[in-house]
């Protein structure tokens, strides 16, 4: 349903509601999240007045009835302000996990949307408000979240490869409203957001007026509660970095031995820090003492593991190790021809022709390791057994049966010339390979 009335052009919002925006600078493009909802609307206006060149971005979930009537407000909303609109619609798939409802998919949605949008140098404004802040302190609170949780939502922070900016985090919805009505603006109402079901609507009509009631300025002291837990998040994670450095740390590495001289509360830190610096989200683990005590303290002959959403912590030769959660290998050897690229899960594998080719090539093909393999790393050396090696090169476990091993000749007299990205043949690598052909393999280490 569309709310408001007619836009008034001449009203004059209040500095107030300005300076946050026109605080807004140093971007390539500019664009609005608009909903069609009053607080995105409110915004569009605000930044319409304070910057030239904004864009608008709608995302249609078709969650909900209203969904086209709505798509068509912010059509002709943007044609009356000469502001570009751009229409994504999304399908919102439920995840599977604690948390994965409705509304988080619908948020993933959209947020991917912003990712694939923006490019470098642009910023995209979001809507939310003080409300919103305060209701989400509250909600992360409710779910057992730490200081990072509690910090609550940044009023900027990169995006795919722009950044999301929140200019209106620090004033109240009903300032907004107030603002809206007054400036005779329309804008259409979402019809689930009265739906108690969802939490935060929960948290928005059943507790918070209940809350604000009892303590007025209930926003405010959440907002300066958020930015004390916000300062906190800051130096924990600046400690972590500088013990990471001390201890050793590299990459998804880290030395159990630089660990083992830190407090449990410190340890506790610096994994959530690694992690997150890794691009993952740390696991809900209620006991971290019991799992550093796991992965720390197991005896040496032991690989124990820790697995999370899309990767495991395992412990290997005094390390701790963070490991992406393995993609899919082929189901059967794969044959490599010249000049064509071969995808083997994380592994780019290609042959390429040389001056110097022959035209009699050996048939080359791509596997897995199945037992008792050797391999000859000069033609005049003997042969040593790849379990052997793997051993003495310290390769993982879990990366042993994965890497892809490439073969050279025909049935019955192939000889291995290349172990994943760990070892080529001089028959085929260098300048200029005898084979004819030059082997490269390229592990995606994303």
């Amino acid at each position: 349903m569309i709310q408001g009335a007619e836009p008034v052009h001449g009203y004059s919002f209040p500095e107030s509601l300005l300076s946050p925006v026109k605080a807004i600078s140093g971007y390539r493009q500019l664009w609005v999240a608009l909903s069609g909802g009053l607080d995105s609307t409110l915004l569009l206006h605000l930044a319409a007045r304070c910057h030239s060149g904004v864009r608008a971005v709608h995302i249609n979930h078709q969650l909900q009835a209203n969904a086209g009537e709505t798509e068509t407000f912010c059509e002709n909303l943007c044609a009356e302000l000469n502001i570009p609109l751009t229409i994504r619609p999304v399908s919102v798939e439920l995840g599977t996990g604690p948390g994965e409802g409705l509304e988080e998919a619908a948020r993933k949605a959209r947020y991917s949307v912003f990712e694939a949008l923006l490019d470098s140098g642009d910023v995209v404004l979001m809507a939310h408000h003080g409300d919103d802040q305060a209701e989400t302190v509250l909600f992360r609170m409710f779910r057992g979240s730490g200081v990072a949780g509690l910090a609550g939502m940044p009023e900027s922070r990169p995006l795919g490869k722009g950044r999301l900016a929140r200019p209106l985090l620090g004033i109240e919805r009903s300032e907004l409203e107030s603002h809206a009505q007054n400036a005779g603006l329309s804008w259409v109402d979402d019809p689930s957001n009265t739906d108690t079901k969802f939490d935060r609507n929960f948290l928005r009509l059943s507790i918070l007026p209940a809350l604000k009631k009892r303590w007025p300025g209930l926003s405010q002291r959440l907002r300066h509660s958020a930015e004390a837990c916000s300062e906190s998040d800051f130096l924990n994670q600046r400690l972590a970095e500088l013990q990471w450095q001390a201890i050793g740390g590299e990459g998804r590495r880290l030395p159990v031995a630089g660990l083992m001289t830190l407090s449990l509360a410190e340890q506790t830190n610096l994994l959530r820090w690694w992690i997150r610096r890794a691009g993952y989200h740390p696991p809900s683990v209620n006991n971290w003492s019991q799992v550093l005590q796991d992965l720390l303290l197991a005896a040496e002959d032991r690989l124990p593991e820790l697995r999370a959403n899309r990767y495991s912590l395992r412990r290997f030769q005094g390390e701790l190790c963070l490991v992406p959660e393995a993609q899919s290998l082929p189901k059967a050897p794969l044959k490599l021809r010249p000049d064509q690229t071969v995808q083997w899960a994380e592994w780019a594998i290609r042959l390429n022709r040389v001056s110097t080719a022959k035209t009699d090539l050996p048939p080359i093909r791509i596997c897995t390791r199945q037992g008792g393999e050797r391999v000859r790393f000069r033609v005049d050396d003997r042969s040593k057994s790849l379990k052997k090696w793997f051993q003495e090169q310290a390769v993982p476990p879990w990366e042993r049966g994965r890497l892809p091993l490439i073969f050279a000749g025909a049935t019955g007299q192939e000889e291995l010339i290349a172990i994943g990205d760990l070892w080529c043949s001089e028959q085929y690598c260098g300048s200029a390979p005898a084979a004819g052909l030059r082997l490269i393999v390229e592990r995606d280490c994303d």
